[in-house]
């Protein structure tokens, strides 16, 4: 049969037409199917841009306070979050803050309409928080990067405000810093009474360094300084960084060298991964390990408490890999105690003695504390040449308990009852 009669009674047989035609109508919806998606994807790359943020980036939680500003009003489907706020009484106040829900979002920016797509994979977790795993996502038309330049910028700053005029305190949480309990009212740096000079010298000293970067750079000096606080324990040394930090608008990074767990390497990543502007504190730093020469009786007395070596801490404080702009302080109640390499020049700086109140820093203590009674000059003046006569030391903390006891005695009653202090 000629090909021409083969076709033509193919034609004219329904199933065959039938057949052909369900065929073509498949074959055309795969080939739009496939054409549309090829063409969303092309359209995609060249005419949209994204933008993922991983809860583990630090910008995470500035991105989720500007969404909630931007969207969380518009939208019906909503996730809580709850925050304190410490006022200045030292009550804590509680605010539910509603964010945006895992899911898809639409807000307005700038006249552009940015999508928001919040995931969070159940299957994984962030080992360090214990959380499940999310990340935001933003999508918008356009190919200007500069947008999601200037959300992040917008997002820092709003979160920024948010934390404005508080002492942020931080401590180690793995190989990570996290805040610690509630951001704090900076206490005036007044408020810590030390003895004549000391306070001003120190906040001098600092603030010196932080405005000379370029003079430790041009001389290929590192840029870092550190400072030791000796003395006696309750005299103020801690309260003085905590004020300290205040004064700078900086925060505090806690680290215990005793922890269980902690590494040289892992000590050495804290101290290079700081936050910006914070001052970090070693505290009580001659209970972690003793020196070199010590007796095999004393060094038995350390075993178990860290994994933290004397070597390991000399290296991250001025090592080849050690940080820079860094501030760090350290303090101990007993100096002779610590090893010469370690509060050499280069990693300590600068080295203050707090010890037991002096004259003057009582008498200033006194007119801090009692700022309503009349002649308080008089009765200041009586008070300290009172307790400075008994020849018996006294710390700031226990002349602060004393003020405390008597707060609402009158002056005679205050300076009659002085030995007091020494029970306090």
């Amino acid at each position: 049969m000629p090909l021409n009669d083969l076709l033509s009674t193919l034609g004219d047989n329904p199933y065959f037409g039938a057949g052909f035609g369900l065929f073509g109508l498949g074959l055309g919806a795969a080939v739009l199917r496939k054409g549309a998606s090829a063409g969303l994807v092309l359209f995609r790359r060249n005419f949209m841009m994204t933008l993922e943020v991983p809860c583990r980036d630090k910008s995470y939680q500035w991105v989720l306070l500007w969404v909630t500003q931007k969207a969380a009003k518009r939208t019906q489907h909503l996730s809580v979050e709850t925050t304190f706020e410490q006022m200045d009484t030292g009550r804590v106040n509680t605010t539910y803050h509603f964010l945006p829900s895992i899911g898809v979002h639409l807000i307005e920016y700038n006249g552009k309409y940015i999508q928001v797509t919040r995931t969070r994979e159940q299957q994984s977790l962030d080992l360090h928080a214990g959380v499940p795993w999310e990340n935001v996502v933003l999508t918008a038309f356009g190919t200007n990067k500069s947008l999601f330049t200037n959300i992040l910028e917008e997002a820092r700053q709003m979160a920024l405000k948010t934390l404005e005029g508080r002492t942020i305190v931080y401590t180690a949480l793995g190989s990570e810093w996290r805040p610690f309990g509630h951001p704090q009212k900076p206490r005036p740096l007044t408020s810590v009474v030390l003895d004549d000079g000391i306070s001003e010298r120190i906040l001098k000293d600092v603030q010196k360094f932080i405005s000379k970067p370029y003079w430790y750079i041009e001389r290929g000096i590192p840029y870092r300084r550190g400072y030791l606080l000796h003395g006696p324990p309750g005299c103020g040394k801690t309260s003085f960084i905590k004020a300290l930090a205040g004064e700078l608008q900086y925060g505090v990074c806690l680290l215990n060298l005793s922890e269980r767990g902690l590494t040289d390497d892992r000590l050495n990543y804290l101290m290079t991964a700081a936050p910006q502007n914070t001052i970090i504190l070693l505290e009580d730093v001659d209970a972690a390990f003793g020196g070199r020469h010590e007796s095999k009786q004393v060094a038995s007395a350390y075993d178990g408490l860290s994994r933290v070596t004397l070597s390991g801490l000399l290296n991250a404080l001025d090592g080849a890999a050690s940080s820079e702009a860094r501030i760090l302080f350290m303090t101990t109640n007993y100096i002779e105690r610590l090893d010469a390499a370690l509060i050499r020049p280069g990693r300590v700086d600068s080295k203050e003695y707090i010890g037991h109140c002096s004259q003057s820093q009582i008498e200033r203590m006194y007119n801090r504390f009692f700022l309503e009674n009349s002649n308080n000059e008089k009765y200041a003046k009586e008070f300290a040449e009172t307790v400075f006569k008994t020849g018996k030391p006294a710390s700031a903390a226990q002349i602060q308990g004393y003020f405390m006891l008597f707060e609402d005695s009158s002056p005679n009653e205050l300076i009659k009852n002085y030995n007091l202090i020494w029970d306090t």
